[in-house]
């Protein structure tokens, strides 16, 4: 195998024998192989392909085109009717939830049980606890059987082995589609920096993230390889099939003016489908980075006439605000924001930079700078997401990060008539503002 393969998958096939009733199975037994007492059921068929280090490939398909049963003989839980496997590394998997675990046992006993199962010794487990521990953050449960878990629960832990199992291959399961949304995005900070390294192996039914996150796709369609290649194109291809219609990219001038108002606002406002949005509190104490000298003290949206929103209603204007408290003088501030989904996508955001590169505005040690961003807010499909926040000194190619909020704020689409998400949304207009220091500042 080349030294760059990790995965190679030759002529892969998996049958199963159906049995009609139950002594069929015996009369199968005694025949000796003379007569057939039951029919051959291919799940997979004839399947081939590489898989490179530091690849993440996604794998697509309608339920029952073999996408588990691949998954499981890549992980060895399954042997091959025919063709081969190999794979160069540690192989570590997060298939069908709680799988693995025993109920029976607490969560601390089942990450010694996962560790010596995938080749872990109790002194490296050990070493490792505190991180798993942290990782899963689970609290007092870590000491109780497992069959007291939620469905989040078992995410977290089963994900927080993985995460150190000191593996090369990842092969994840349609696991990212239960556990909170802050939770989610620890995970895809994890696969995003694990990719640097490793090998991920993806399967989901949530396109938009594979289209996100993969380098390439795999489409399986009745036990056989439909298509293999670039994700976008893969993608595509697999959604035109199901929905029977030719998907393409919008051309720039079929993109509508974000600047003008929806002709059918009126009717979505008093429909069923009105976008709405429920805006959580800002969250200081979620995860974030940055090397100091200011940090993102709110995030919060307003009308346009300076009111507070804790919900939003796709479609109307609103200003998305940013306040930074500078601890020390910043010479070129930046401050910016993004939205991501659930997985972590991201899915508009903008900064302060362009509006300024001119002539940057230098804020003062405890000053605080306010940006203003608005736009039309898109019509979101239901469910979580997140807006980061930050704060820079620089240029928007070079610059340190003062201060990053992954989950600044957080909000939820309740109900939607969009079925797909907007990307790269225009702002209608960024101001930034440098306020004199606070007075209730030391």
């Amino acid at each position: 195998m080349c030294s760059d393969v990790v995965v190679r998958v030759q002529g892969l096939g998996k049958s199963y024998r159906i049995f009609a009733r139950p002594t069929d199975r015996i009369k199968q037994a005694l025949s000796l192989g003379r007569k057939k007492f039951h029919t051959e059921f291919q799940a997979l068929r004839n399947i081939s392909f590489d898989i490179q280090k530091g690849e993440a490939i996604g794998i697509i398909g309608r339920n029952g085109s073999g996408k588990s049963t691949l998954l499981q003989l890549l992980c060895g839980v399954l042997k091959p009717s025919a063709g081969q496997i190999q794979v160069h590394g540690r192989v570590c998997a997060l298939l069908e939830l709680g799988s693995g675990f025993n109920p029976e046992f607490t969560g601390r006993e089942n990450v010694y049980f996962q560790g010596a199962v995938t080749g872990l010794s109790k002194e490296q487990v050990d070493r490792n606890m505190e991180g798993i521990l942290a990782f899963a953050d689970i609290g007092a449960f870590i000491d109780q059987p497992v069959r007291t878990y939620s469905s989040g629960m078992f995410v977290r832990l089963a994900f927080a082995l993985i995460a150190y199992s000191d593996a090369d291959v990842l092969v994840i399961d349609e696991a990212l589609a239960v556990g909170d949304i802050a939770f989610v995005q620890k995970c895809m900070r994890f696969l995003e920096q694990f990719k640097q390294s490793g090998t991920i192996i993806f399967v989901s039914h949530d396109i938009a993230s594979v289209t996100g996150f993969c380098d390439r796709a795999i489409w399986l369609d009745k036990g056989e390889l439909q298509a293999m290649g670039g994700t976008r194109q893969v993608c595509e291809s697999y959604l035109s099939s199901i929905l029977g219609v030719r998907t393409h990219s919008a051309a720039a001038d079929e993109i509508p003016d974000p600047c003008l108002p929806d002709l059918r606002q009126d009717l979505l406002h008093t429909s069923s489908l009105r976008n709405d949005l429920q805006v959580f509190r800002f969250d200081p104490a979620s995860a974030g980075s940055g090397v100091g000298r200011a940090s993102v003290t709110d995030v919060h949206f307003e009308s346009t006439e300076g009111l507070a929103y804790r919900w939003v209603v796709g479609g109307e204007l609103v200003d998305l605000v940013i306040r930074a408290q500078a601890s020390e003088a910043i010479a070129s501030p930046i401050l910016g924001f993004v939205v991501k989904n659930r997985l972590g996508q991201s899915l508009f955001g903008d900064n302060t930079y362009l509006s300024y590169a001119g002539a940057p505005l230098r804020a003062d040690r405890n000053s605080v700078l306010v940006a203003r961003f608005r736009f039309r807010m898109p019509r979101l499909p239901v469910g979580d997401y997140v807006i980061s926040a930050a704060i820079a000194d620089g240029v928007q190619q070079q610059h340190v990060t003062l201060h990053w909020l992954h989950e600044a704020l957080t909000f939820r689409s309740e109900r939607s008539s969009a079925a797909d998400v907007l990307l790269g949304l225009p702002m209608l207009d960024i101001s930034l503002t440098v306020e004199p220091e606070d007075a209730s500042s030391p």
